[in-house]
């Protein structure tokens, strides 16, 4: 059990590490107590299905520009910085939601919609140097428990945030949810403003488009990071299984279960991170990159194989701990090897897949579920996308073969 246990080594022994950490959770919370309140209060206002709908999508187009873009400002500029003024705009951004909830009638449509792209375009702006900055903070032989830390924290904040969210929605309605997520974002200020700077590694730099090009180009020389981004497009589109889940619920006569299937991934990341202390010994991390979205693929098949609302819940679970690994073990192959001054970009062009993929996934299991069945669109996307993880070892072998030991890790 004691190999099994989460290390909370650098949260105990690093301090900008757990200033980071400790920032990110408070934040987080906040911010999936918005997630929920946003699309809630849209459709309050609207009675509109399409434009809450709207939301999710008007995300995608700044997440990606945004996201190139806050790539090459993370090599460019002190990321410390460049996480710290985001989150004092995160802040503001709420606050107008705030205001807008505060007028009479519940407010207006239109500044929610703004306020979501604008909320992508920051976030965008802010992650690359947000992960960029681990490697910077955190020793090589602490990138695993670390990492494991950080993917804690995200799936507390997408378990416990959404619901605490509805709580603050049921009490107060919407303005109580975006008063504790602008309360969430000044705790995170005040915590971020005490890590140490992080500046550029960078002597100097050239014009941005030569930048993403060089970015490019390591990606076309770095088959294995190509791989790491190959197989989350591929988990993403073929089982990605969010918009099913109303239909599921439908299906099984069990609409008590909407929530639990939402929470479902994040529970079974959660169970699969607090156990996550057998990563450290494990060399292989292509390998574990490759098995885990493998898993991801078998779990959300069988979700579609059950005749029990539990058992679907209870795939989905692994389905997410399978999740959860891959993710893990990608960060450290990113983390480990790509050299301090491009990581900002890498991370701009991973939010590529972040951002494109899930959106893929929703259309082509809805459009399949609408051509076949509910049932065999979660059987054919996992199925396909197991398959797809058999032939990458032999099509991809510089991510089969990859093997920490024989990397060398940067700063």
């Amino acid at each position: 059990m004691a190999h099994l246990r989460l290390d909370l080594s650098p949260l105990r022994e690093l301090r900008d590490f757990r200033l980071l950490f400790t920032a990110g959770l408070v934040s987080n919370l906040g911010s999936m107590a918005t997630f929920v309140a946003m699309p809630y209060q849209v459709a309050e206002l609207t009675g509109s299905y399409v434009a809450v709908g709207i939301l999710g999508v008007l995300e995608v187009v700044p997440l990606v520009v945004f996201g190139l873009w806050g790539g090459l400002l993370a090599d460019r500029i002190d990321r410390q910085r460049m996480v710290f003024v985001t989150e004092v705009v995160f802040v503001l951004l709420v606050c107008v939601l705030l205001v807008n909830a505060l007028r009479p009638g519940g407010g207006e449509v239109w500044p929610v919609f703004v306020v979501s792209l604008l909320f992508a375009a920051v976030d965008g702006l802010q992650r690359p140097s947000l992960d960029a900055i681990i490697p910077r903070v955190v020793p090589p032989d602490r990138l695993a428990s670390a990492g494991a830390l950080v993917s804690l924290r995200g799936n507390i904040a997408h378990v416990g945030g959404p619901a605490l969210g509805g709580l603050l929605i049921a009490v107060g309605g919407v303005q109580a949810a975006y008063l504790f997520d602008a309360l969430t974002f000044v705790v995170s200020i005040v915590l971020l403003a005490r890590v140490a700077r992080v500046p550029s590694t960078r002597e100097q730099a050239g014009r941005p488009v030569d930048e993403l090009r060089e970015a490019f180009r390591y990606v076309r020389t770095r088959r294995d990071i190509l791989g790491t981004y190959l197989v989350d497009t591929l988990a993403m589109v073929f089982a990605f299984p969010y918009a099913l889940f109303p239909f599921i619920a439908a299906e099984y006569d069990a609409p008590w279960s909407l929530g639990l299937l939402y929470t479902s991934l994040a529970v079974g990341g959660l169970l699969a991170t607090v156990t996550s202390g057998w990563a450290s010994r494990v060399h292989h991390h292509g390998r574990a990159v490759i098995a885990a979205a493998a898993v991801w693929g078998v779990a959300i098949a069988s979700s579609g194989l059950v005749g029990d609302i539990w058992w679907v819940i209870a795939w989905l679970m692994v389905a997410g701990a399978a999740d959860m690994v891959s993710g893990l073990f990608r960060s450290l192959i990113w983390n480990r090897t790509i050299p301090d001054e491009l990581r900002g970009r890498m991370a701009g062009l991973e939010l590529l897949s972040y951002a494109v993929g899930p959106q893929v996934g929703q259309v082509r299991s809805t459009f399949t579920a609408q051509v076949t069945s509910l049932r065999a669109s979660l059987v054919i996307g996992g199925a396909v996308c197991a398959g797809s993880m058999a032939v990458l070892p032999s099509a991809l072998p510089e991510l089969w073969n990859f093997d920490e030991r024989r990397s060398s890790p940067v700063s």
